[in-house]
């Protein structure tokens, strides 16, 4: 596979589309000459202006630093748009005002930020034929859940795309992810670049600062995918009704034509019954919350064996059809994150049997970062896992046990700049699903690091595992404190990294290949 670190992905021979068709279709005052210009893209970030693009500058650019939250103007960046090559900027009143004298042609709209996807479309020449939008939200599984989708596709042998929190791929091109879902104007060009490649189908992880920032805003879904609601993003939203009515506009409005809702939390009944098109649900009953609701769904998903790489389970539908098959990880979430992916794929019009044919025994590939084993065959299991909320936490922890005979040590952290409110809540997780819960730090952003770690130790230290609760600030310390005391038998959960390969430190990604830590560490202990 070709590895591209470019930060977007784009169509490699676009189509130029005319200034003057875009100045009649969009709701504009133009200033300045625009005969014979052409536009090949658009994108809100002066850094990433191509030459010939589109540069629009929103009011309200997020700048990360030590004023956390201090809200700026896009069109102060005009003159690093043009050094790149925009070709015009689109902006508003303000920014017209701030980019006036920068050369280029400028658009003015009331305020671009709503229009930014239907933008983008146009430059990008999305607004023709699309390949088949498939789109997952929910708090936990979105990342596994498309992954899986675009495992099962590649069997298939049909040309698709993904785009997740971990990497966005597009036939043979891949790039590392910045956003769980990207900007409207990086996901149209995603999307372009797809259709250049003759994509068939698109998988995209869709979070909810996508929904609520526009992000996704004019993807038509043809199915959409609802995993489950967990405490979340408290930062964002009052409470949690609030949280899911936010998840569930992706259901409504036109946005989706078929929707697959998982029953597993009761949310997903709200869901269902708030969509405007048609619904199928799913439920792996033995990790609902309301059995009966489960019970209803359409779907139903059973594990039926455990191993430390692999669950295996059975699917069955309203129609007769039935699998037995293995997803690539451990844990009864992961066995519903795969029935959320192989139902999707059905209702997309992907037929069953060949689903069923390529899944059959073992659905193929392999999971980043999601209860990920690194062994040497020898003593503890060390185990990466992406989680870091308190349901996802719990439901890890509770798998690795099922598998584990000796010992369980959780290490965990917390993002910070995001929700604080869970972290105790974490904390409480950790303690109740481990014989040793270590603290450490992870992604601390421009937060202070020890006000994290505080905040989960508060809720750990409430009913502290047997082995005691450890507060060690560095992940490696940390590490080292669990091989210190793990053995052979025993097993080590690292929430948090996943398949990322930094921590993120005021401002600055700090390589870490957790993988290569855990392995080293074992090594160093005596496990090799």
């Amino acid at each position: 596979m070709k590895v591209n670190n470019a930060p977007v992905l784009r169509p490699e021979n676009p189509e130029p589309r005319p200034l003057t068709d875009f100045a009649t279709r969009f709701p504009v005052t133009t200033i300045g000459d625009i005969a014979g210009l052409t536009a090949n893209g658009a994108t809100v970030s002066s850094v990433d202006v191509r030459p010939g693009e589109l540069f629009i500058a929103l009011h309200g650019v997020p700048r990360q630093g030590p004023q956390f939250g201090a809200r700026r103007h896009g069109a102060e960046f005009a003159a690093q748009a043009v050094a790149n090559g925009a070709v015009a900027i689109v902006t508003d009143t303000m920014g017209l005002a701030l980019a006036r004298d920068c050369g280029l042609p400028i658009f003015v709209m009331d305020d671009p930020r709503p229009h930014v996807s239907e933008l983008a479309s146009w430059a990008f020449g999305n607004d023709g034929r699309m390949p088949i939008m498939l789109g997952v939200t929910g708090t936990n599984g979105k990342t596994s859940t498309v992954h899986l989708q675009h495992e099962i596709l590649t069997a298939l042998g049909r040309t698709n795309a993904l785009s997740s929190s971990a990497r966005r791929i597009v036939a043979d091109t891949e790039v590392t992810a910045k956003l769980s879902t990207p900007e409207a104007s990086e996901l149209h060009a995603i999307v372009a670049y797809g259709r250049e490649r003759d994509v068939e189908v698109m998988c995209l992880e869709v979070s909810v600062q996508a929904i609520i920032h526009g992000r996704s805003a004019g993807i038509v879904f043809d199915v959409a995918g609802f995993t489950n609601l967990q405490l979340d993003h408290r930062e964002d939203f009052a409470n949690m009704d609030d949280y899911l009515a936010a998840k569930a506009t992706m259901f409504q409005g036109g946005t989706a034509r078929k929707a697959v809702v998982s029953l597993d939390t009761v949310a997903g009944r709200t869901v269902a019954q708030s969509a405007d098109c048609p619904v199928t649900t799913v439920a792996t009953p033995e990790i609902a919350e309301d059995r009966e609701l489960a019970g209803s769904a359409q779907w139903i998903a059973r594990m039926t064996a455990e191993r430390v790489n692999a669950t295996a389970f059975t699917l069955d539908g309203p129609d007769g059809q039935h699998v037995a098959t293995t997803v690539p990880a451990l844990g009864a979430h992961m066995v519903a994150n795969a029935a959320m992916a192989i139902v999707m794929l059905v209702e997309a019009g992907i037929p069953w049997d060949d689903i069923a044919r390529v899944i059959d025994g073992r659905i193929p590939g392999f999971l980043p970062g999601r209860t990920q084993p690194v062994t040497t065959g020898r003593g503890p299991v060390v185990y990466i896992d992406f989680a870091h909320t308190p349901d996802a936490i719990e439901v890890t922890a509770a798998a690795v046990r099922r598998v584990t005979p000796g010992k369980v040590i959780v290490i965990f952290g917390a993002d910070g700049s995001r929700d604080g409110t869970k972290r105790p809540i974490m904390g409480r997780a950790a303690s109740r699903n481990s014989d040793v819960a270590i603290v450490s730090d992870y992604n601390p952003r421009w937060e202070d690091p020890d006000v994290i770690r505080a905040q989960l130790y508060e809720g750990a230290i409430e009913q502290p595992p047997p082995g005691g609760v450890f507060n060690i600030a560095d992940p490696e310390e940390a590490l080292d404190k669990a091989m210190s005391l793990a053995g052979d038998g025993d097993a080590i959960l690292w929430c948090g990294p996943g398949h990322q390969d930094f921590l993120d430190v005021r401002g600055q990604r700090v390589a870490y290949d957790f993988p290569q830590i855990s392995l080293d560490a074992l090594r160093r202990y005596g496990w090799g």
